[in-house]
């Protein structure tokens, strides 16, 4: 199936997308300052730049987009038509990334938190950001 935009539509749509700074990584950001935790933003340093670093905790957040990172069972993770092998190889690259990454940083005494994107939905923030604050805290008992 051909692309159903023009290359010249396509290449602006894919532009826009960001890597930084997304909404549901400011939402995260703005609720751990609010209680808080004070915090580095994607540290070149360590394999997968994490969204968010917790150092003096040895703590990591990734906040995985759901499309992008190939969130199984998730209504946001849809394959388009077109160009549809190409798309398979791109997220199975991606998935394959985060686990050598994940893999690196635990080896290295990181503690890593994942939030995936649908999980900051209107009917899920709550949860989720309370759970991510209160084992964070737990964390820091130990």
């Amino acid at each position: 199936m051909t692309d159903v935009h023009e290359p010249e539509i396509r290449s602006y749509n894919m532009s826009r997308i960001r890597d930084k700074n997304t909404k549901p990584e400011l939402i995260v950001r703005k609720f751990l300052f609010s209680k808080g935790f004070r915090y580095r933003l994607h540290d070149p340093t360590l394999p997968g730049k994490p969204d968010i670093v917790l150092a003096k905790r040895k703590t990591l957040v990734f906040i995985h987009g759901c499309f992008w990172h190939g969130h199984e069972g998730c209504r946001y993770f849809v394959i388009p038509d077109t160009r549809r092998d190409w798309w398979i190889e791109k997220i199975a690259k991606n998935k394959a990334n985060d686990e050598k990454n994940k893999q690196k940083l635990t080896e290295n005494g990181w503690k890593i938190f994942i939030i995936w994107e649908c999980e900051l939905k209107f009917n899920k923030r709550d949860i989720t950001l309370n759970q991510l604050a209160s084992d964070l805290k737990c964390e820091s008992l130990y």
